[in-house]
């Protein structure tokens, strides 16, 4: 098959040729953490005003509010924070009264083990600390510890025991369901001084590692020696390994490598009463016991801190890929999703969907971004990436599959990358979405598993409830079923709220999927675990949170619903 056939003549079918040289580290590295929303409402004492922005804009006024409210004080207050409410009916979150106070014999234990500059009472350094990337969600809390090493962090939370004082770990503060901040006044332990790589294995691949290392530094370390890592995220700039594998980040290698449940070999955690619990091996193969370390894969910091990790990596391979494709319907999509997969085979690495909204929503608000297939939007578009050895081998294999998903309709335009300048362009457009919905006004984020088959019909049936109230935009990783529906509006209203939940978290149940497919329970979700996992599951974690952390200090009030473990 010679080159020239991809350059077809019509207008509407643009295929370029393949790229002659492979493409490598292809994806950029948006950091979204940079953006940020007009404001928030900050409910206290019953009565609402508007303040100003938490980060980078003290010169101007909110311009929206969160669905999230908060009631309590703000930071330089006295302490007084008993309940908080959140969500379409003002869920009430009550301050267990069994937590301590921190006093100043606190601070001075602290500043003993850690040293001053590692005991941060800053108001401006917490303000932040408090507040989560969306700006959903901000404590109240008065201190920010610094740990450098395991064994500061289990003094830190043997003290914290002790004393009955509340805690919440922290890395590089990019979750989206507020699992990553204080609800009121806990101590914030961040691991961000804890990124030291251990060691690394050249023939096995495997990396052993701090917890606050930043995943786009651990890229950077793997790529000069020859690895990658098997996770990509958007907010890889800034997020942390030990916050990715205490959340199970899913990312856009899913598809490829799997889970972290599969390439994590080990780690080492803090329980409560400040008990290193050392897991952190390498071996790929150990049936002695049970399998602690996936009780703390995924359990966002409620059962302990990670402080260390031993991932394996896979071998960076020669031969990069990408292509950005239209489809005319959510159908072609599936379709072209099960050709992939049997057509490309071994080499299918990513496979991502964005619909017209999306793309819309990309052109208008992420710096720099041009319409891939103009003139026209398209109502569908797919991201594919191949990974192989075998340039000319792959090359073949992308040509006839591309040909014959043209030839059977499945595509109605699309390119192919022909330099890393190109396929990063399209990779930012995937990427970028969450940055340009925050710029785009309030955002109702949820993060969805459901059978690819019925994946697109939540989003229709969303826009039948909301009509002209609100944007509905939806994306995703198509590969592993995971959606990204994100409902977009000028400014957070309540009568949008309650046209969303609980409806979509009652579809999803309805239809076997999960309420949350990679960014956790968090706040956001604790008390709609039901939806997704029946009453005997839940009652088993709640006496598993009560063995390893009796007095219910670390990371209170996220992922399982308070009245199940008080």
């Amino acid at each position: 098959m010679k080159m020239e056939k991809w350059r077809w003549s019509s207008a509407a079918h643009r295929l370029l040729r393949l790229c002659s040289n492979p493409l490598s580290d292809l994806r950029c590295s948006p950091k979204l953490q940079n953006s940020t929303p007009s404001g928030v409402l900050y409910r206290h004492e019953g009565t609402c005003e508007w303040i100003r922005p938490f980060i980078g804009q003290q010169k101007q006024h909110f311009g929206q509010r969160s669905h999230h409210l908060w009631s309590g004080n703000c930071l330089g207050e006295t302490p007084g924070i008993q309940n908080r409410f959140f969500g379409a009916t003002a869920t009430k979150i009550e301050r267990n009264s069994k937590f301590a106070t921190l006093n100043s014999n606190d601070i001075s234990y602290f500043k003993e083990i850690l040293g001053e500059k590692n005991v941060i009472q800053d108001e401006d350094t917490l303000l932040s600390a408090n507040t989560d990337w969306m700006h959903k969600y901000r404590g109240s809390s008065k201190l920010l510890l610094l740990p450098r090493t395991t064994e500061e962090v289990s003094s830190i939370l043997k003290y914290c025991n002790s004393r009955c004082l509340a805690v919440v770990p922290q890395g590089g503060n990019t979750g989206l369901v507020g699992g990553s901040v204080p609800v009121f006044d806990e101590v914030i332990i961040n691991v961000s001084s804890m990124n030291n790589v251990i060691s690394f294995d050249k023939v096995s691949g495997i990396l052993v590692c701090e917890a606050g290392c930043i995943l786009e530094n651990l890229i950077s370390f793997l790529d000069n020696r020859g690895f990658i890592m098997p996770l990509d995220l958007g907010a890889k700039g800034s997020c942390q390994i030990g916050g990715n594998v205490s959340t199970n980040a899913g990312g856009l290698r899913l598809l490829r490598y799997g889970s972290l449940h599969g390439n994590v070999l080990g780690l080492e955690a803090v329980l409560a009463n400040g008990e290193v619990l050392d897991m952190l091996g390498t071996l790929r193969k150990d049936n002695t016991g049970y399998d602690l370390k996936h009780l703390f894969i995924g359990s966002e910091g409620s059962l302990g801190i990670v402080t260390k990790v031993s991932i394996l990596t896979p071998p960076k391979l020669s031969s990069v890929n990408v292509a950005f494709l239209a489809c005319k319907d959510y159908f072609s999509c599936q379709k072209l999703l099960l050709e992939a997969k049997r057509k490309l085979g071994e080499i299918l690495s990513a496979f991502e969907f964005l619909d017209e909204q999306s793309m819309a929503l990309a052109l208008s608000h992420l710096e720099g971004v041009r319409n891939p297939l103009p003139p026209s939007l398209h109502n569908f578009y797919v991201l594919i990436e191949t990974t192989g050895s075998n340039e000319s081998y792959d090359r073949e294999k992308l040509e006839a599959f591309l040909l014959s998903a043209m030839e059977g309709g499945l595509i109605s335009d699309g390119i192919v990358a022909q330099d890393i300048q190109q396929a990063s362009s399209v990779w930012h457009i995937r990427e970028g979405l969450p940055e340009a919905l925050i710029k785009a006004g309030a955002n109702y984020k949820y993060d969805l598993s459901l059978p690819v088959e019925k994946l697109y019909n939540l989003v229709e049936e969303m826009r039948t409830r909301l009509e002209n109230l609100a944007t509905v935009v939806a994306y995703g990783h198509l590969g592993d079923g995971n959606l990204h529906l994100n409902i977009s509006a000028p400014q957070y209203d309540d009568a949008i709220l309650a046209q969303i939940e609980p409806f979509v978290y009652e579809w999803t149940s309805k239809n076997r999927g999960s309420i949350s497919a990679e960014h956790g329970l968090g706040l956001m979700k604790a008390n709609k675990i039901l939806y997704s996992k029946s009453p005997a599951a839940v009652n088993l974690m709640a006496s598993i949170k009560k063995l390893l952390d009796p007095n219910g200090i670390v990371n209170p009030y996220k992922v399982l619903p308070q009245s199940m473990i008080h």
